[in-house]
């Protein structure tokens, strides 16, 4: 029996036969489609506001198939600047209409695609034409559709097929199945209309209705959609100013409502980079990513192939500041053939490289079906890898090209890179070492290791550096001042991280790392060497008792020649030193059982060492007893250690002035 006229209002449908009007017969569901329509609405999607992106991207994709067409068909008699997608909000009848003058649908779409839920049309299409750079279909799954049952209680589909007469209209209130009639619609496209739920107390689907609502989420998910996304909003203006008006004229104001596009359509990330100011990116960094500074650097990419992406990133020129804290969320925005996917997608940065800002926009990408994630595939690894070493030559290019502006990046997250080459047991190491830099004493300025390898006296074997807390104390120590009386440099290293990243190192073009405060430093001459073995041997009972008198605060007592000045010294056995000690015991754990062995080196030549030796030939227990406590509490602050006993290091230095 035909259908000779179709009329509906929101609510109710009809159609007339013959005169007489009868209800439009219900037609089920295909294929168990009521309980995947069902967790359709309730399951797959986090946010309800992603109805809007779904059916946006479902209206670009039909321009897009009507574009295609009119490439190859004068008939269509359409160009690219005629398409548009037009959003209309009637508040008083909570309904929401999304509009566009693409390819349309006819009666058997209709039906395939909408009454078969999973039926992709735009899939289809896909891989029934081959890509072009002027059309770039987004659909892929066939379900975005029904996100609109998480807010409406009802859809209506008008549409009109190209280069047909008939209008059809899909229409549905949910799992209870669907009707398909013939409708009226002047012009090609489609139009869908959604009755919006009632309020409750925890979702306001009115929301959806408001305008501003409504242009933000077209900017945050559909801003780089090619076609122009149009909606009359109502603004204000000043009415003009009566000829006769006196000076107590005050301004009136009266409303309007002006067709506003509310998309930005060409993203700059795919703009011809010669074609961007400089002006251009750091407006939009600024704009996107909250930041009132320009980025230090811009860093653009088109890649094609087995990873086809092109993606926009900035280096801040500021640390976050919430950077260092566990609240910090890394991670790029991902886009979908300009179709927001992601705010901040993690996957595609390592974490060494978090501190970078920008989008990815790909069209190859396996998103999960709601499309707000991505599938843990090959194609994400393969971006990743891509992004990291671009990223990396583009570090290194700014330190070897702008020096200042790589200082000034080095100070803001210097640290992640070191933590880069600590974190996975150093397996970064190779890919960041030449972005390292550390302050040297000899040259009081920040340096690289190459730099520092460069300047090297002909003999030196090793990189020496100092761990601590304060470069200006670390340039005092006993051995610093030994490794630079040599000619030798020195890294001050007063970050946790440095002295973890350098021992994950263990060397840097085969010169190896030494902490000056960790062993035997090998500067002593061979005649030092002998000196100092005999009077160790010599001084054997003195060191015992020495051993004893400190009670296993100290595992051994030594003789060091090279203490020039200095009296005493502290330095340390095995992998944990003493620095390294002193940050595990600030964590939470404090660090038990991770504390450093401690050798109390000797200088032979100072009079210290003559009145130990003094004491000790004397016999005075409790004098040698004191004067160990009093040395070894010196060699604590000269290492920036904590004293042991404040109060009782107080008392012995206050008896020795009587």
């Amino acid at each position: 029996m035909k259908v000779l006229k179709f009329t509906a209002s929101v609510r109710e449908q009809y159609i007339y036969i013959k005169g007489c009007v009868i209800m439009a017969e219900t037609k089920q569901f295909k294929a168990e489609s009521k309980r995947l329509l069902d967790m359709m609405i309730n399951s797959i999607y986090t946010h309800k506001e992603i109805f809007l992106r779904e059916l946006i991207s479902n209206a670009s994709d039909a321009i897009d198939k009507l574009y295609f067409k009119s490439l190859t068909d004068d008939k269509v008699g359409m160009n690219k600047d005629d398409f548009k997608i037009e959003i209309t909000a009637d508040k008083e009848n909570k309904v929401l209409t999304i509009s566009d003058n693409g390819i349309g649908m006819t009666a058997d779409e209709l039906e395939n695609n909408l009454g078969i839920i999973a039926n992709s049309g735009s899939f289809k299409f896909k891989n029934e034409n081959e890509k072009t750079d002027d059309v770039d279909i987004i659909g892929q799954f066939g379900v975005g559709f029904y996100s609109a049952f998480m807010v409406a209680s009802k859809v209506t589909v008008v549409s009109r097929a190209e280069g047909s007469e008939e209008a059809w209209q899909w229409s549905s209130s949910g799992v209870e199945g669907y009707t398909l009639t013939e409708a009226e619609k002047p012009e090609v496209g489609t139009e869908i209309t959604l009755v919006l739920k009632e309020d409750t107390e925890t979702d306001k689907y009115s929301e959806y209705l408001d305008e501003y609502t409504i242009s933000g989420l077209v900017k945050k998910y559909s801003d780089y959609i090619r076609y122009p996304i149009t909606m009359y909003r109502e603004k204000s203006r000043q009415k003009p100013k009566p000829e006769d008006a006196g000076d107590d004229y005050k301004p009136e104001y009266e409303t309007y409502t002006e067709l506003e596009t509310l998309n930005s359509m060409v993203p700059i990330w795919k703009r011809d980079k010669k074609d961007v100011k400089p002006e251009e990116y750091n407006e939009f960094y600024k704009s996107k990513f909250m930041d009132y500074s320009d980025p230090l650097r811009v860093i653009t990419s088109r890649t094609e192939g087995t990873a086809t992406y092109t993606a926009l990133l900035f280096v801040p020129g500021q640390t976050p500041y919430d950077y260092y804290t566990k609240e910090y969320e890394k991670g790029l925005a991902l886009y979908a053939s300009g179709v927001m996917i992601m705010e901040k997608c993690a996957d595609l940065l390592p974490d060494y490289f978090s501190f970078i800002k920008g989008v990815v926009d790909s069209e190859d990408l396996s998103l999960n079906i709601s499309r707000e994630t991505l599938q843990k595939d090959g194609q994400v690894k393969l971006i990743r890898n891509s992004l990291e070493k671009k990223i990396k030559n583009e570090l290194h290019a700014m330190l070897v090209n702008d020096r200042e502006k790589y200082e000034t990046f080095w100070k803001a997250f210097g640290r992640q890179i070191k933590f880069g080459i600590y974190g996975d047991y150093g397996m970064h190491k190779d890919l960041l070492s030449d972005l390292l830099m550390f302050y040297s004493a000899k040259e009081q300025k920040l340096i690289t290791l190459d730099e520092y390898i460069e300047k090297m006296p002909e003999g030196q074997k090793a990189i020496y550096f100092a761990a601590g807390d304060e470069a200006a104390r670390l340039g005092k120590l006993p051995n610093a001042q030994l490794v630079l009386s040599k000619g030798y440099d020195l890294l001050l290293c007063s970050e946790d991280v440095d002295e973890f990243c350098l021992q994950i190192m263990h060397d840097y073009k085969e010169k190896e790392f030494k902490n000056i405060n960790s062993g035997d430093l090998g500067l002593e001459t061979e005649d030092e060497k002998k000196a100092a073995e005999e009077t160790a041997t010599e001084n054997k009972d003195l060191f015992e008792e020495i051993k004893k008198a400190l009670n296993g605060k100290i595992k051994d007592v030594k003789v060091n020649p090279t203490l020039q000045d200095h009296p005493v010294s502290l330095s340390s056995e095995g992998g944990i030193s003493m620095e390294m000690e002193k940050i595990l015991r600030k964590m939470p754990a404090g660090g038990e059982g991770m504390e450093s062995t401690k050798v109390l080196e000797l200088n032979p030549n100072h009079a210290v060492f003559g009145a130990l030796k003094a004491a000790h030939e004397a016999g005075d227990t409790d004098k040698l007893k004191k004067y160990s406590a009093l040395l070894y509490a010196q060699a604590q602050l000269i290492e920036g250690l904590p004293v042991d006993d404040p109060a009782a290091y107080a008392e012995a230095v206050c008896s020795l002035m009587k």
